[in-house]
């Protein structure tokens, strides 16, 4: 079971993923790869390309993000996403955020960005993500909830001020 930490009970019904939660994670991972189901190959060598690409992603977010927290969201004590967040010196960056395919466009990723726009503003700190260019229905979410598209790949922050009432962030498309 998921443990709290100070930034995040605030957030949602979060905690900071176990080891028991494995399992999870690769099921969930797996359902946000259907694009690997496009290529024409055995099942057998679709499941390995995944695996394969699952932990390309852990050992990349490791590299880059040394200090990242992943999180297990549920509801009703049952796992339905996932949020992987680097509390840096000087941003709140989400890296990833994931939902099983039953708990996507259900509002748990508005919750989830929400909560992390009080977080960091609480920390008065910028909070940053990225999404690929691609991923209209991502970007149209955070467009919403008041994200701003930063064009440079240089910087992968931008936020200009932190007032109490308009909480807000920026977003860095990724070519695909």
């Amino acid at each position: 079971m998921a443990t709290n930490t100070p930034l995040m009970p605030m957030v949602c019904p979060c905690g900071l993923a176990q080891a028991a939660d494995g399992i999870f994670f690769e099921t969930l991972y797996r359902s946000t790869r259907d694009d690997l189901w496009l290529i024409n190959a055995e099942e057998e060598f679709i499941y390995g390309l995944i695996g394969m690409q699952q932990h390309a992603q852990i050992a990349g977010y490791g590299d880059m993000f040394p200090n990242a927290q992943y999180y297990v969201v549920e509801k009703q004590s049952v796992p339905i996403g996932r949020v992987v967040v680097d509390f840096g010196h000087n941003e709140v960056r989400i890296i990833d955020i994931a939902f099983i395919p039953g708990a996507r466009g259900q509002g748990y990723g508005t919750a989830i960005l929400r909560g992390m726009q009080q977080a960091a503003a609480q920390v008065r700190a910028p909070l940053a993500l990225s999404v690929l260019k691609s991923n209209l229905v991502a970007k149209t979410l955070y467009m919403q909830l008041g994200f701003q598209v930063e064009e440079s790949l240089k910087r992968l922050t931008a936020w200009s001020g932190i007032q109490p009432r308009q909480i807000c962030g920026a977003i860095n498309p990724i070519n695909n």
